[in-house]
């Protein structure tokens, strides 16, 4: 049996090691991270950090960010608070290993951006390893939850930025909109172009807004990669 592969995860702008958290570097994250706007943002809070993905590309996307991050498992948040250490923005990011329903941050402090990855197979069959239940299942960070803690902790005129599978999202708008939440911007992300998009990035905050709607195809038919993809993320991946 070989052993198992613990060498980092290179970007162009930092490296991390993913192989203690709930889940690894991948497709989901690293879009969402480069998708959501940054303008005017400044404190940020990631909702589920895993190894750290999201508050590290942010970080290496502008130079004021900076980053809360929330992770309740405990392996996954001491491979984060590592990977911080270890990046060229230690000093903007902080992860916080607590649970999200009871997390007070400093001073009544709230955020310009909340971000997350969250727990995805709400009816899907569960995980066998616990850890990766916890990352992957709704039972550990229902959608009411994670939409309540959005509307709690965000600025007035903030965002919220998360990505879901295109289907299961339907139900977390419904429990967004229950906290207040309206939707401003989605991208439906298709794995090839003659598929139905299998994910969704969303982006919502407290006003109401005429959602805008874009597309995203990750792979042509032939297995290559698209120009749009290419694209999105060649300034990050050092084999683009």
């Amino acid at each position: 049996m070989s052993a198992p592969d613990t060498r980092p995860f290179h970007f162009k702008q930092f490296s991390l090691s993913h192989h203690h958290s709930t889940m690894k570097v991948g497709t989901d994250a690293v879009l969402l991270g480069i998708w959501t706007e940054l303008d005017g943002v400044k404190e940020v809070l990631d909702v589920g950090t895993g190894c750290g993905i999201l508050p590290l590309l942010l970080a290496a996307r502008k130079v004021s960010v900076r980053v809360d991050a929330v992770e309740l498992d405990e392996a996954s948040a001491c491979e984060a608070s590592e990977n911080f250490k270890l990046s060229p923005f230690a000093g903007r990011l902080q992860v916080f290993h607590e649970d999200i329903n009871h997390f007070v941050p400093d001073a009544g402090k709230k955020y310009d951006l909340i971000i997350s990855n969250p727990p995805f197979f709400v009816n899907d069959q569960r995980p066998e390893k616990k850890s990766r239940q916890m990352a992957r299942h709704g039972d550990t960070l229902s959608y009411e939850q994670l939409a309540k803690a959005g509307e709690r902790l965000l600025k007035q005129q903030g965002h919220f930025a998360v990505v879901l599978p295109y289907r299961e999202s339907r139900l977390f708008l419904e429990a967004a909109a229950e906290a207040g939440l309206q939707l401003h911007k989605q991208m439906l992300i298709f794995p090839m172009p003659c598929r139905e998009p299998n994910r969704v990035n969303l982006l919502l905050a407290t006003s109401a807004a005429v959602p805008e709607t874009e597309k995203f195809i990750i792979r042509n038919e032939d297995g290559s990669f698209t120009r749009q993809y290419l694209d999105m993320v060649k300034n990050y991946y050092f084999w683009v």
